[in-house]
C-alpha cells in the first residue's frame, strides 16, 4: 500500500477522538500535533523526538517557528502546492505575521483532517478561509 494510503488510513480511525492539548492517543485525546504523532507513530513505530511540553498560545508567545522546523527536520522541504495530494501534511499560518501552529491532513475531494480545539478530530472542508493559511505543505517519508 502507497505511504499516502497508509496515512489516510491512519488519519481517518483518529476521527472522533476528542481534543486534548499536547495528547496523542487515538480515541482518547490528541491536539493537531498529536494526530500527526500517532499517525507517524503507525507508519514508523516511534516518534523521531518528544516535542517537550508547550502551552496554548506558544507560537504568538514566542514567534519561534517550532512546526515549520520540525516539519522541514522530519518530512524534508516542502512540496508546492500545486503538486499537494491526499495525506500530505499541512502546515497552517493563522496570521502572515505569525508562526505556522497548525496542523492538518489532506484527505482529498477538498477535505482536511485535523484536530480543532471545539470539535476534536474532525474531516473538515478545505474551503478559502482554511487554504489561504496553508503556509506549507509536506509528504510523509517512504518506509
Amino acid at each position: 500500500m502507497k505511504i499516502s494510503a497508509r496515512v489516510l488510513n491512519g488519519a481517518a480511525g483518529w476521527v472522533g477522538t476528542p481534543y486534548r492539548h499536547q495528547a496523542s492517543l487515538k480515541g482518547v485525546g490528541c491536539d493537531c500535533l498529536g494526530l500527526v504523532r500517532g499517525i507517524w507513530r503507525e507508519l514508523y513505530g516511534e516518534e523521531p523526538e518528544e516535542p517537550g511540553p508547550y502551552a496554548p498560545d506558544w507560537a504568538e508567545r514566542s514567534g519561534v517557528e517550532r512546526l515549520a522546523e520540525a516539519a522541514l527536520k522530519h518530512f524534508g522541504p516542502p512540496i508546492a502546492r500545486d503538486d499537494m495530494q491526499p495525506g500530505d501534511v499541512l502546515l497552517f499560518r493563522f496570521r502572515p505575521e505569525a508562526a505556522a501552529k497548525h496542523l492538518g491532513i489532506l484527505a482529498g475531494e477538498g477535505r482536511f483532517i485535523h484536530a480543532y480545539e471545539q470539535a476534536g478530530v474532525i474531516s473538515s472542508p478545505l474551503v478559502p478561509s482554511w487554504a489561504r493559511r496553508i503556509a506549507a505543505v509536506h509528504r510523509f517519508p517512504d518506509i
